[in-house]
Order: structure tokens, then sequence, then C-alpha cells
């Protein structure tokens, strides 16, 4: 684990995250900007970089997470559809250097081009607590 990565400290239990799913290999928490309500990030507690530093073993472990969440986050939010995004370099839009996965819910009718703000740690809460019921 990095010191200085934003994402170690979340797996740390340094930074407050609303968690939906954690184990000793692998975390899941709501993004404090999210795209859509229920967006989610999950995210090995080891620090890796990108895709091309993580064992394959953990990648395939992680994706078997992402698809509990994917499901998880279906069900509790009643998403028409979702995205599941993993970017590797700023050109590819990542923005925090540890390896991680979007899993963006998607609403028939709702806008979710819209500009990614902070929500509240009480809402994040909220939604967590419901998506962790299906987990």
């Amino acid at each position: 684990m990095s010191k200085d990565c934003v994402f170690c400290r979340i797996a740390r239990n340094e930074e407050h995250a609303s968690y939906v799913y954690k184990d000793k290999n692998a975390i899941a928490f709501l993004d404090a900007r999210p795209v859509s309500e229920g967006h989610t990030l999950v995210v090995p507690r080891m620090h890796f970089e990108n895709i091309y530093a993580v064992p394959e073993e953990e990648v395939a472990d992680l994706f078997k997470i992402v698809k509990k969440v994917a499901l998880a986050i279906s069900k509790s939010e009643k998403a028409d559809g979702m995205s599941i995004i993993q970017n590797n370099g700023s050109i590819a839009h990542q923005v925090v250097f540890h390896f991680h996965v979007h899993v963006i819910p998607r609403y028939l009718g709702k806008d979710s081009q819209r500009p990614r703000t902070f929500v509240e740690k009480t809402e994040l809460d909220e939604i967590a607590t419901r998506i962790r019921k299906y987990i």
C-alpha cells in the first residue's frame, strides 16, 4: 500500500468511504463524485497503479466482486442498465493511480452527462446501506 494514495488510505480505514463490500483483498465504495446514484468503485486493497500491474488471478477475483456489486446495485437502485469502466493512464482519464473499476448504474430518462459534484456523506451512506442488502 502507498501512504499517499487515497484508495490505499480508504482501504486502511484512514479516510471515510461509504462501503458496499469489504473482504481481505478488496473493497467497494460509492464514488464521492458520482456519475449517477449508486456509482461504485471496486478496488483491490493492494496498490497496483493500473491493470498492467495486477496479477491475472487478482483481476479475475476482483471482477467476481464487480459482478456481485453490479447485481446488488441493479436490484437496490432499480437501474435500467450498467456501465463497467476501467481506465488506465491519464490519456484514458485515469485520475487516481490505483487500479479500480467503476460500476455505474444507468437510468432511462436521466442525464448521465451531468457535472460530477460531491455528494454529502450521509446521502452516500444511505445509498450504500441499500446496496449492501443485496450483496
